[in-house]
C-alpha cells in the first residue's frame, strides 16, 4: 500500500506517541498537495523539515498520509454526500481537514468517532477560518453516523 520508503529515516529517532502532531502534519502535507498538485515523495520529505515532525508518532504520520492521500476519491465522494455546496466552494483547509478525519472514520475503526470529530475540530479551529470549526463538527457528524451507525447510536 505504501509508497513512502521508511528507509527515508535518515537519523533514528525514539519513537513518539502523539498523534495530533501526526494529524496536524498530514494535514499540511494534504493541503500542499493540493494545492501544489505535489508528488506524495516529495511532500512527505519536505514535512521532515517541519519542526513539529520529532514530535509526532511517525508510523502513524505515514500510514494516514498514504492513506488519505491514496482513497481521495472516496473521501471526497463521502464529503460531498454532507456538504451544503459544491466540493470546489470549500476552502482548501476546511477540505483537506474533512479528508483526513473522513479517511480516520472510514478507515480506522480503531479511533472512537469522537476522538475524529475532535481532532477534526480542533484542526479547524487552529488552522481554518474563524467559524470553521463549527462547520466541520456538522459535516463529521454526519460522516460518523453514515460509517459508523452502531457506534454513532451509543
Amino acid at each position: 500500500m505504501s509508497d513512502i520508503n521508511p528507509e527515508f529515516s535518515a537519523k533514528k529517532r525514539k519513537p513518539s506517541r502523539n498523534r495530533h502532531k501526526s494529524r496536524e502534519l498530514v494535514l499540511k502535507a494534504i493541503y500542499r498537495c493540493m494545492m501544489n498538485n505535489s508528488d506524495i515523495k516529495q511532500v512527505f520529505l519536505d514535512m521532515k523539515d517541519d519542526p513539529d515532525y520529532n514530535k509526532a508518532d511517525e508510523s502513524y504520520f505515514r500510514v494516514l498520509l498514504q492513506g488519505v492521500f491514496d482513497q481521495q476519491e472516496t473521501l471526497d465522494t463521502q464529503i460531498t454526500t454532507f456538504i451544503d455546496r459544491a466540493l470546489a466552494e470549500l476552502s482548501p483547509i476546511e477540505h483537506a481537514i474533512l479528508r483526513v478525519s473522513s479517511f480516520e472514520l472510514l478507515f480506522d475503526m480503531s479511533i472512537p468517532y469522537r476522538v475524529v470529530i475532535n481532532e477534526g475540530v480542533e484542526l479547524a479551529k487552529t488552522f481554518g477560518g474563524a467559524e470553521g470549526h463549527k462547520y466541520i463538527n456538522g459535516v463529521l457528524d454526519k460522516v460518523a453516523a453514515s460509517a459508523r451507525p452502531q457506534e454513532f447510536r451509543k
